[in-house]
């Protein structure tokens, strides 16, 4: 994609001057899958609180402070002030659409010095990228970045944030251009902190049972603030 391409499909917006208290931060929102197990639906969009689990993940990245933010995903939704790229082919998986993303920050001349990586699932993704951002700062110069762990100690790689240049560096050893390739295949070779957190911080939507539960905990949490 050559960056005449990337500024058309990039969405005009507020663009926030950098805080220099701290250190720069990108976000690569992935939200372009298949949705095998909704029937093919897109789960991004799914309504959760009042607000699609998509719009949920641009705005906690807004309030983290990401610019650029880039939605790696067909155009689901143009009133979001976002870039966006998809990877070519499409549904090459979630490491090609973030190897495209991280090119077309490349070649647009964005270098932000940390990058959250985020799966658009995640009902709490406010509180998970808040906790990212809180733990980012502590960390020793040697560590490439972090992601939450789940009530497995699992580490969850696309609930992450990362050195930008790890991750670029990560992602130009991948052949052709990390199509089909694992999520683990990018992060081998960083050292990355796991971080425990809470099961509601890594729990996700990936079936009609799931988007049934979270509404109805977010539909709790509304009703408890409201008395």
């Amino acid at each position: 994609m050559s960056p005449d391409e990337i500024s058309e499909r990039r969405s005009t917006g507020p663009r926030h001057p950098p805080n220099p208290s701290h250190p720069s931060l990108g976000a690569i929102l992935l939200a372009g899958g298949r949705g095998t197990r909704v029937d093919g639906a897109a789960k991004p969009m799914f309504d959760v609180g009042g607000r699609t689990l998509l719009a949920a993940a641009v705005d906690a990245a807004r309030r983290a402070g990401a610019d650029p933010i880039t939605v790696a995903a067909p155009l689901l939704d143009p009133a979001l002030a976002v870039d966006w790229v998809r990877e070519d082919p499409p549904f090459g998986g979630p490491v090609a659409a973030a190897v495209t993303a991280l090119d077309a920050w490349a070649a647009s001349g964005l270098a932000p010095a940390w990058t959250l990586l985020l799966a658009c699932d995640l009902p709490t993704v406010d509180a998970a990228v808040a906790r990212l951002v809180a733990d980012m700062v502590l960390l020793p110069s040697d560590t490439d970045g972090l992601c939450l762990g789940d009530a497995s100690s699992r580490p969850q790689w696309l609930i992450g944030v990362y050195r930008t240049a790890a991750l670029q560096r990560a992602a130009s050893d991948l052949p052709d251009g990390g199509r089909d390739a694992s999520v683990r295949a990018l992060v081998s070779e960083l050292a990355i902190a796991v971080i425990a957190a809470p099961d509601a911080l890594t729990r996700d939507v990936d079936t009609w049972e799931d988007l049934e539960e979270a509404r109805a905990r977010a539909a709790g949490v509304a009703t408890e603030e409201h008395r």
